[in-house]
């Protein structure tokens, strides 16, 4: 079998109900991907962390040093674990995760994080492109009602969205249900 990881993407304080930018389910997501977490320790299969903070205090969230840009409690790494810092969409971009992932021999990522439309699809989208096996777990990710040309999009449909153009061509997406019984 090949070597795989779980990339916990940007389930960070701001994404939660009391932060600068919450998220529609982020702690139910959340909790589903404490699941998969402890599954992965308990298989002893790598768990890396992506946090997100942007360069600038006038970012909207993930503000430089602050509380909200901190990895959430519920997902905090072990020493063991890896923590990416990224400061763009793409989790691969300037950061060293590829080499992270290529000294261990890893050839299948596990997805779970947030957002579904933006760090969630970078990450699966360039490592699909990089040619490792993706699967995104559909309800350990959230996101958010979006706005485009006054027109709102609940987070559910934007979610629906975003994971069925995963599915078709870039991860299996399946929920954390179906993983942990396969």
């Amino acid at each position: 079998m090949a070597k795989q990881a779980l990339i916990v993407v940007d389930i960070q304080n701001d994404y939660f109900p009391q932060g600068k930018w919450p998220l529609v389910g982020a702690d139910v997501a959340a909790d589903n991907a404490v699941r998969l977490i402890e599954a992965f320790r308990k298989a002893g299969d790598s768990v890396v962390h992506i946090r997100h903070e942007f360069t600038s205090e006038e970012a909207p969230f993930f503000t430089p040093n602050s509380e909200g840009a901190k990895l959430h409690p519920k997902v905090l790494n072990r020493a063991d674990e890896p923590v990416v810092l990224k400061h763009f969409v793409n989790s691969f971009r300037e950061t060293a995760l590829k080499s992270i992932l290529d000294e261990q021999g890893i050839k299948e990522l596990v997805v779970v994080g947030s957002m579904s439309h933006m760090c969630v699809d970078g990450i699966t989208r360039a490592a699909a492109d990089f040619g490792y096996k993706v699967t995104v777990i559909h309800d350990a990710c959230a996101t958010r009602d979006l706005e485009f040309n006054g027109v709102t999009v609940p987070a559910a449909h934007v979610h629906a969205a975003f994971m069925a153009a995963l599915a078709f061509a870039y991860a299996s997406v399946v929920s954390a249900n179906d993983f942990l019984a396969a």
